[in-house]
């Protein structure tokens, strides 16, 4: 294998890494979340958020090179996740793909949590080709892109408050339903329709 990219995310309230060919195989991902962690709040605490990113950020990173088959020597570029995100969180991240990259004298490359979210779409098994138009609905970020070239996107319509993933968990907690939000919201409105 030649060409791998260590990918690191820490931009909220998981801790994830994966490896990438140049040809777009992903080899690995691995993905520690810490709803559960959150749950008794409600939501997510940055500073909580920060602390357990220190904890699994290493034993995430070497799962993900276990899984791949891989070794850190074939590794060619580290990418890692800059922003936008809980600051807290962030630095955990680029600390320690940092201190990879300079350990093994390799690229470090800085990526735009959105710009990431529309990259995945570019890869195997299902990759797609622009032009598109892309909803993006992560927790904290709500848009609708138009996808004309790999370069970047041209955000067509946003929301000017909360986030879908936000409005979600606010709904579930008004119902008294569980953290994080989506979920709880879908299963019990599964349950209704077998009710």
């Amino acid at each position: 294998m030649s060409g791998l990219v260590l990918g690191i995310e820490t931009s909220c309230d998981e801790t994830a890494a994966a490896l990438v060919s140049d040809d777009g195989r992903i080899l690995s991902s691995v993905v520690a979340s810490q709803a559960d962690l959150h749950a008794r709040y409600g939501g997510i605490v940055p500073e909580v958020a920060s602390r357990r990113h220190l904890e699994l950020v290493a034993p995430v990173v070497a799962t993900a090179l276990d899984e791949s088959g891989a070794s850190l020597e074939e590794v060619t570029r580290v990418g890692v996740t800059q922003g936008p995100g809980l600051v807290g969180a962030l630095l955990v991240g680029l600390s320690a793909a940092k201190a990879l990259a300079w350990a093994r004298g390799l690229p470090l490359v800085p990526v735009d949590h959105l710009r990431g979210h529309v990259a995945t779409l570019y890869l195997e098994p299902d990759p797609l080709d622009p032009p598109f138009t892309c909803l993006l609905a992560s927790g904290g970020h709500t848009m609708v892109l138009a996808v004309r070239d790999r370069s970047g996107f041209e955000v067509l319509g946003s929301t000017i408050d909360d986030a879908a993933g936000e409005a979600f968990d606010k709904v579930a907690a008004m119902l008294g339903l569980a953290y994080p939000g989506g979920p709880s919201i879908q299963k019990a409105s599964f349950a209704m329709r077998l009710a």
